[in-house]
């Protein structure tokens, strides 16, 4: 595959992150930060943000776990994870974490309420993951090109 076909498939596979939701506007804004000084900003912002989200993750976890949940300290770690999410743009997630963050506000878990943060919960951590992997196989795509980009330049 050339060049050309490589930049066609990862156009098309950043429009459909876009076209089905997983992707908003900001990580576009991301991307104007990205240039010849740092070539894989975008790449590097994105994977600090899945390395971190696992540790925040468990925290969120661990709140939702306890008999009686201190709703400020769930509450401060959804709101982190969510300032997390929206630095790169990952809009199923944030959309998730919004309605996780409702929920638990309402600071009472009995039986329907607590099942229902950890539904949302989990599927958060669904959403999160499957952009992990299409976010993976992306920045791989653009990996592939920089080495067929490199390999097809003329010495100089």
């Amino acid at each position: 595959m050339d060049c050309s076909d490589l930049r066609r498939q990862a156009a098309q596979m950043k429009k459909c992150l876009f076209d089905q939701g997983y992707l908003d506007e900001q990580f576009y804004q991301l991307e104007d930060l990205q240039d010849d000084v740092s070539p894989n900003f975008v790449e590097e912002v994105v994977t600090l943000f899945f390395k971190d989200s696992s540790r925040l993750f468990s925290n969120i976890e661990q709140a939702l776990q306890k008999n009686s949940p201190d709703f400020q300290k769930l509450d401060s770690h959804i709101h982190q994870f969510r300032g997390s999410i929206s630095s790169i743009g990952a809009l199923r997630v944030k959309n998730e974490s919004t309605l996780l963050r409702e929920y638990c506000k309402k600071e009472n878990l009995d039986g329907a309420m607590a099942c229902r943060c950890l539904k949302t919960f989990q599927k958060m951590k669904r959403e999160h993951a499957i952009l992990k992997q299409k976010m993976d196989d992306y920045f791989q795509l653009l990996r592939q090109i920089g080495t067929a980009e490199d390999a097809t330049r003329p010495i100089i």
